[in-house]
């Protein structure tokens, strides 16, 4: 629940700032634009000045940016697995437009008892108002704008898509990241057992509960390969908390607390396994047409590479012990020296530890 609520608080500040900002843009291109306008369906006060108005469009920009945080919440939250992409995207419609109709009259009213400027506010205004089909038109603009920016921040991570505009990773950079493989215990069997069509959905469903719970552990997604993730942290953000070894953790206890729904849907329980490595990576883009963050290194080989070890030993996580080091373990987790492994591959052997959770925990 915590971090539910730092998600929309976060939210919340991110859209007031974004639409206080595009209301107040907006009423400064009117209010410095007005002498160019040949007819004019608003009576614009001349002894009032820019910053009088610019207090209405941070009204405005508060109260549209409060409830759009507050729709956009609940639909990503709690509807967005219930409803197909065409009733979410009619019931917002209906639900902005609406709203729009409220707060613009209200800001009507609220600049005639103050700045004492002629707007229409009469009922039904709207329908043949032409400022307000602007209005309209440019929150249609900004709100894919700001769409834009959630799903370029979902599909490539926090500050990614920044970097790659400025052209941070068109030459190849060194940093140094723990990565995790995590991957479907008896895929195989499933798939065989389930379908094509039905394992896709299973697969679907299994990755929903992992990605509602990536940012609460500072991870970030690399990519998907079947059934397999690829997640990501930097080293600093990974280690601290135990968030590397936190986040495989709370993904199994929530799969595990929705047992009934996969057992009803798809008659088994899934189980996932995973490797933890770390080590130096290179990043860039790779491709023109359909250009992307590419990791290059020994260390994801590593790593998957350790991943595929959780069947020999019969384990859901194993860790390098060089990354191990860097883990102060609290009293909740327990490490399991397995030895030294040669992997395929290798010609140098690798200290591997098993990590469990404590009895006591």
């Amino acid at each position: 629940m915590k971090f539910v609520l730092k998600q929309f608080f976060k939210l919340l500040i991110y859209s007031i700032a974004f639409w206080s900002f595009a209301f107040c843009f907006f009423i400064l291109i009117r209010y410095y634009g007005r002498n160019h306008e040949q007819v004019s369906t608003v009576q614009l006060n001349e002894i009032t000045t820019a910053s009088e108005y610019l207090v209405f469009g941070l009204i405005l920009g508060v109260m549209v940016g409060s409830v759009y945080a507050i729709i956009e919440f609940l639909f990503d939250k709690f509807l967005s697995k219930i409803l197909h992409l065409g009733f979410i995207l009619l019931f917002k419609f209906l639900i902005y437009f609406i709203f729009l109709i409220f707060s613009l009259t209200l800001i009507a009213y609220l600049a005639e008892a103050y700045i004492k400027v002629d707007f229409p506010n009469q009922r039904g205004w709207w329908i043949s108002n032409k400022i307000f089909w602007i209005v309209a038109l440019y929150f249609v603009l900004c709100s894919l704008i700001f769409s834009f920016m959630r799903l370029t921040n979902d599909k490539f991570g926090k500050g990614v898509i920044l970097n790659m505009i400025i052209g941070r990773y068109r030459k190849p950079r060194e940093v140094e990241r723990i990565l995790m493989f995590i991957d479907l215990k008896s895929s195989t069997t499933i798939a065989e057992e389930l379908g094509h069509l039905s394992y896709s959905r299973f697969i679907q469903d299994c990755f929903y509960y992992l990605n509602r719970i990536v940012g609460k552990y500072d991870a970030e997604i690399y990519q998907y390969v079947g059934d397999e993730a690829v997640l990501t942290w930097h080293l600093k953000k990974g280690v601290n908390k135990l968030n590397c070894l936190n986040l495989f953790f709370e993904y199994d206890r929530k799969l595990k607390k929705n047992s009934r729904y996969f057992i009803k849907k798809y008659g088994v329980i899934p189980e996932f396994k995973a490797g933890l490595h770390s080590g130096k990576i290179i990043i860039t883009e790779v491709g023109t047409v359909k250009k992307e963050l590419a990791y290059h290194g020994d260390v994801i080989n590593t790593t998957s590479r350790i991943q595929e070890q959780c069947n020999e030993y019969q384990e859901s996580l194993l860790i390098s012990e060089d990354l191990l080091h860097n883990l102060k373990l609290t009293p909740k987790f327990k490490s399991l020296p397995l030895g030294e492994e040669l992997l395929e591959g290798k010609t140098e052997t690798l200290k591997l530890h098993a990590i469990q959770l404590s009895h006591q925990s």
